[in-house]
């Protein structure tokens, strides 16, 4: 190669890198409670700033990247050019995401100040009088940022772009519980309940009186203009058909958010019957099981009988807890023999907090902090236990733990090669098809050793592929939430509780719910091909090495990238 060329080549990946870290620099700057959730202390004493000159200076940040991209010359390697176009297609997805103006639905009964706030205690530092005083600016910030998000808000009313009343109605406790007249009561007062040996006691004491002052004088009643602004004026304006659709920009919008997180082309048509399809096979193999454990009826009168017999369900919060425990220690001792390459990062247990639970799912992931200051974590809810059967606690732990998303999410934060944004960001049906595909893999180590617990794993199957039927049949086919509802009660062992817990979250959330089962599919045919094209020489750990050893790719590009892998094993 000449001279020149090589040192042209250099010069672009150096161009590029510069341009990655800019971009990423700016992402922290401008997200810093997620800066401080991955280990960036720099921004500590920050909140986001949510107003409409906010997301107009992002949008116009992202314009920018983009024609710097461009001004580049492609890189010729695979790995700098695979780079290249993830990056390009994430500004290009961020700009097609704009045209929808998400500031003005800033909240959700999933995600929104309401919950960041009080959740900061689980993850902002006290080590240090810095860390404490930043932690305390956070908190006297907090009234401009429910300022901006009232006005975001109200534009939103003004411009008809509000959120279904039903799903609204789901912030209203939410912030109730955060309006106290003691400021003990808010997790937010756990920051100062323990400090560290190198803080004295008259630093701690006028610590635990900035922080109590700053939740009487700043927070609380930060909390009680919003509940204020819900209750008079927001729900007034909330719509009451709950699809997309009912939105002024509703097919538009619910074309992209199907795109954004399928990853594929797949119309809202398309995606409806294939969910029809799966359910009807996830049937007939729950229906092998009913078979096998010899009840004599319809697979609805097992199911019904499921939920009405009491000793499958959890008695306490303590008992689902140590389950969960005990199923993961298990599985933990296996992983050797599905992959080559494990994380170093560990995981830990927490419950979800009381103030959200009722809102929220099963449980869920946090992925670590890049700093390694401390585990991941695997949120259960605890609420109404006796409402969560144990049969689906195997499949729930491998799904949003092990192998599932700490075995991905984790490998993924210690590609230290990888440029951040793809360390930390990722495509969701890579993310959460891993997840669901990750449901049945124990069974090629021997787990799920119970029939109702394998019941309990297709249980979960069938929800995701009735996920496809639902999100689109709300969002496109006009679907109310009871028809919606009536259909995971027909077609899946799900409890009452948690099916109307997941309809108004896919209410709430068009488009995300379709990535579980659309990422699985993928995943799955990938292996098959492996297994037919390799035979004997196929080896799982090095197919799962390979599949999540890029980070989280969109499903063409992961097609693509595993392919080229079949054909260097086969040679």
């Amino acid at each position: 190669m000449p001279r020149g060329k090589s040192v042209s080549s250099s010069n672009n990946v150096s161009q590029l890198s510069k341009l990655y870290n800019d971009y990423w620099e700016f992402i922290l700057k401008e997200y810093p409670l997620s800066a401080t959730y991955l280990g960036d202390h720099r921004y500590d004493s920050s909140l986001e700033d949510a107003s409409e000159d906010a997301f107009h200076r992002r949008v116009g940040q992202s314009k920018k990247y983009l024609e710097r991209l461009r001004s580049i010359k492609k890189p010729s390697s695979k790995p700098d050019l695979l780079n290249y176009e993830l990056f390009e297609r994430e500004l290009k997805d961020n700009l097609e995401a704009a045209k929808f103006r998400p500031y003005l639905t800033p909240m959700t009964q999933q995600s929104g100040l309401q919950i960041d706030i009080p959740e900061l205690v689980t993850y902002h530092p006290f080590g240090s009088l810095s860390d404490f005083e930043n932690f305390s600016g956070r908190l006297r910030a907090f009234p401009r940022l429910v300022d901006q998000v009232i006005q975001s808000m109200r534009s939103g009313i003004r411009a008809k772009i509000v959120l279904a009343k039903v799903t609204a109605e789901k912030i209203i406790p939410q912030l109730e519980a955060n309006v106290v007249r003691d400021p003990k009561k808010l997790d937010l007062y756990k920051s100062v309940e323990n400090f560290p040996p190198g803080i004295d006691s008259g630093e701690a004491h006028r610590i635990k009186s900035d922080v109590d002052d700053a939740i009487q004088q700043s927070v609380v009643p930060a909390f009680e203009k919003l509940l204020a602004f819900f209750r008079e004026e927001y729900l007034l304006a909330c719509r009451t058909d709950v699809g997309a659709w009912s939105l002024p920009d509703g097919n538009e919008r619910y074309a992209y958010m199907v795109k954004h997180y399928t990853t594929t082309n797949l119309s809202p048509y398309e995606i409806h019957d294939l969910g029809l399809k799966e359910l009807s096979r996830v049937h007939r193999e729950m229906r092998a099981i009913v078979d096998q454990i010899g009840f004599k009826g319809s697979l609805q009168d097992f199911i019904s009988s499921l939920r009405r017999d009491r000793s499958l369900y959890n008695t306490s919060a303590t008992e689902l807890l140590e389950g969960f425990k005990k199923i993961l220690l298990s599985m933990d001792e296996k992983l050797p023999l599905l992959f080559g390459r494990l994380p170093k990062a560990k995981y830990g247990f927490r419950e979800i907090e009381p103030f959200r639970a009722e809102a929220a799912p099963d449980a869920y992931y946090y992925r670590p902090p890049e700093d390694g200051s401390r585990p991941a974590y695997f949120y259960v809810n605890t609420f109404r236990p006796e409402q969560r059967p144990k049969y689906t606690m195997e499949v729930l732990a491998y799904h949003e733990a092990v192998p599932g998303h700490h075995l991905q999410l984790a490998i993924q934060q210690e590609l230290i090669d990888l440029p951040k944004f793809r360390r930390h960001g990722g495509y969701t049906a890579f993310i959460e098809g891993w997840g669901l595909y990750s449901e049945e893999l124990p069974k090629l180590v021997g787990f799920y050793k119970d029939a109702l617990s394998d019941f309990g794993r297709l249980s979960f199957d069938a929800w995701r592929a009735a996920r496809l039927v639902v999100d689109t049949g709300i969002h496109h086919k006009r679907w109310t939430r009871e028809r919606a509802i009536q259909f995971f009660l027909e077609n899946t062992a799900l409890s009452e509780l948690n099916i109307a817990s997941e309809v108004d979250r896919y209410i709430a959330w068009p488009g995300q719910a379709l990535a579980y089962k659309i990422g699985q599919l993928k995943i799955s045919e990938l292996r098959d091909r492996a297994e037919k094209a390799l035979g004997p020489r196929f080896d799982i750990r090095k197919f799962h090495d390979e599949l999540l050893g890029d980070g989280a790719l969109a499903l063409d590009v992961l097609e693509g990238k595993m392919q080229s892998w079949i054909g260097r094993e086969y040679r």
